[in-house]
């Protein structure tokens, strides 16, 4: 009987041992609210809505915004359209993707003398820059 006890012992040392030494487990982050693409087209589609739209700024009264940053898929974008056909061909795609806060921009308005005013605006906006205009 006092074998018994001790091998009992000896088993629940062993064992209390082995799962001291066993990692923590794995806890999955628990979502808090908005991801860091949306955050980002968030802070760009302002600013976008902002100076080019809203300002009414010549060089896009050709174009309306399709805002698109409720989207299920993990990429919030916006859209430029055409102002007068609102269901045409987007001319310019402005998103980010999943959990990062790069924004990529891309369309034919990016091959236009205008995509290198485009291209400067967005990366400012996306820095945390807003303002409508590059510091000059």
């Amino acid at each position: 009987m006092r074998l018994t006890i001790a091998r009992l012992a000896l088993l629940a040392v062993a064992g209390l041992t082995l799962a001291s030494c066993q990692s923590s487990p794995k806890t999955t982050p628990v979502p808090s609210g908005k991801s860091a693409s949306l955050l980002a087209m968030e802070q760009v589609a302002i600013a976008a809505h902002k100076c080019w739209i809203a300002s009414k700024d010549p060089a896009f009264k050709a174009y309306q915004m399709a805002n698109e940053l409720n989207s299920y898929s993990g990429t919030p974008r916006f859209l430029l359209v055409p102002a007068k056909h609102y269901g045409g061909k987007p001319l310019l795609v402005v998103q980010a993707q999943g959990n990062s806060n790069r924004v990529d921009v891309f369309g034919p308005l990016m091959n236009e003398p205008l995509g290198a005013r485009i291209g400067s605006d967005v990366a400012r906006w996306q820095a945390g820059n807003p303002s409508c205009a590059a510091a000059v």
